[in-house]
């Protein structure tokens, strides 16, 4: 095998290879085990080498070429490569090809069988036994090819086109198709897919691929070719037009070295030359603007065609959605929900009332009650007990420190001035005495101080 590292690790054991190189049994239901093991290893075998060639499509000569080990073949790969077909993973080209819905015969034949594909009309009507030549389709494989294709064209510059010509496609793929013909088995699956059709128009094969959104593709119409004629006429204009630049640049670059070679006639004659190509740039280059004018206008005419068509769907969308919506309607509508509101609101207030009538309950009888609960509160008036002394009294241990405590518990003297007379405190002090208890008597007047 050509790469190394492409092979499963048992391709060193000579043991287990001897049992996977040789042949098949006629019957499976000997040993199924060894059958069916066999089986998976050469089919995904293949399956990875072709993917890892970045082909579609296998024959036995290619693969008794690739899987070759000391010189000795598989003897078993014909047996796997009818199994696969017998189970739908691989298919004649032939067969392939027939499948497609739209004349396959006539389109095949004059687009694409001639040269890249390889096979007969014997084997396109005939069943005949495999060939080391044969050429069959990996279905996996080329389902892959068809999406990585249609992948790389939306992605690329030429999406805005719907039309291309086989060689600009053939160019535009050429770093996911290795050959023409994995381009066209790619084709095949696509236009089976209902996402391209291949059509010839004066002998050139022209792929239209349908746009994003798009379930399936419709055919080529005269008004695609219009366009695609078009795009092939700017193309071409745009080459001659650069073609032409560089003519003019060519001729006044002459013309400078003409004029420091001391040779003006040369040097005018280079001038009237670059005049003269100038011109027909010019004429080109109104040309070129005419076409990109009117591809413009057939642009804007397709969005005006979406635009209308998307109106007419919403039209008739709205339409059916407001079939049996009226104005009478609507307004029965919002006046029994009107009335629903009233009645359940009714019923609120029925509920929340308890079933009491507040009518039934006495007004003055309320009345007369809260103002006995008014009088009660005036007649017990505010409290006038002081407050609870916060801080403690030292228990009395000797006769003097009652009376300190007590001078000490005694509020400081004022020193604002009063209205009243030194004789007539000295009145009131003589009217004073101090018992033992600590009890102030004013039955005992005291002599005046000496």
């Amino acid at each position: 095998m050509s790469s190394e590292s492409t092979l499963p690790p048992e391709w060193e054991d000579d043991e287990r290879m001897n049992f996977l190189f040789s042949d098949f049994k006629e019957n499976r239901e000997v040993n199924t085990t060894d059958w069916d093991s066999k089986m998976d290893f050469w089919t995904s075998l293949i399956v990875q080498n072709c993917r890892r060639r970045g082909t579609v499509c296998v024959n036995l000569q290619d693969l008794n070429d690739t899987f070759r080990r000391k010189g000795n073949l598989p003897l078993g790969l014909g047996t796997v490569i009818q199994s696969m077909a017998r189970c739908g993973r691989t298919q004649r080209e032939s067969e392939f090809a027939a499948n497609i819905d739209s004349g396959w015969l006539s389109w095949g034949v004059g687009l694409l069988l001639v040269k890249p594909l390889k096979w007969t009309f014997s084997t396109l009507l005939g069943r005949s036994p495999i060939a080391l030549e044969a050429s069959f389709v990996v279905i996996e494989l080329v389902k892959e090819k068809a999406a990585e294709l249609l992948a790389v064209y939306r992605s690329s510059p030429l999406a805005s086109r719907t039309l291309l010509s086989f060689q600009e496609l053939c160019t535009l793929a050429s770093h996911v198709c290795v050959d023409e013909s994995t381009l066209c088995m790619a084709l095949l699956q696509l236009q089976r897919e209902k996402q391209v059709v291949v059509a010839l128009q004066d002998g050139e094969k022209i792929v239209k691929f349908s746009q994003p959104g798009q379930n399936r593709i419709s055919p080529v119409s005269d008004v695609d070719m219009g366009i695609y004629q078009l795009q092939r006429s700017e193309k071409m204009l745009e080459g001659k037009v650069e073609a032409l630049g560089q003519e003019s640049e060519k001729c006044r670059e002459e013309a400078k070295v003409c004029l420091r070679q001391g040779k003006k006639s040369q040097a005018l004659r280079c001038l009237r030359s670059r005049k003269r190509v100038e011109k027909r740039a010019d004429r080109l280059h109104a040309q070129l603007e005419t076409v990109k004018g009117i591809l413009d206008r057939i642009a804007h005419s397709q969005t005006d065609k979406l635009v209308v068509q998307a109106y007419q769907a919403g039209v008739a969308a709205l339409q059916v959605s407001l079939k049996d919506v009226t104005v009478e309607r609507a307004e029965s509508l919002v006046d029994q929900i009107q009335e629903l509101c009233d009645n359940q609101e009714e019923v609120s207030q029925a509920l929340c009332g308890g079933g009491l009538n507040p009518a039934d309950v006495d007004t003055d009888e309320l009345e007369e009650e809260l103002e006995s609960l008014l009088r009660d509160s005036e007649l017990v008036g505010p409290s006038i007990l002081p407050d609870v002394p916060t801080h403690p009294f030292s228990p009395a241990t000797e006769p003097c420190v009652l009376g300190d405590n007590l001078l000490s518990s005694l509020p400081s003297v004022p020193q604002n001035h009063f209205n009243i007379t030194d004789e007539e405190l000295d009145t009131e002090l003589s009217r004073l005495t101090l018992t033992e208890s600590g009890m102030i008597s004013t039955t005992k007047i005291l002599e005046p101080a000496q």
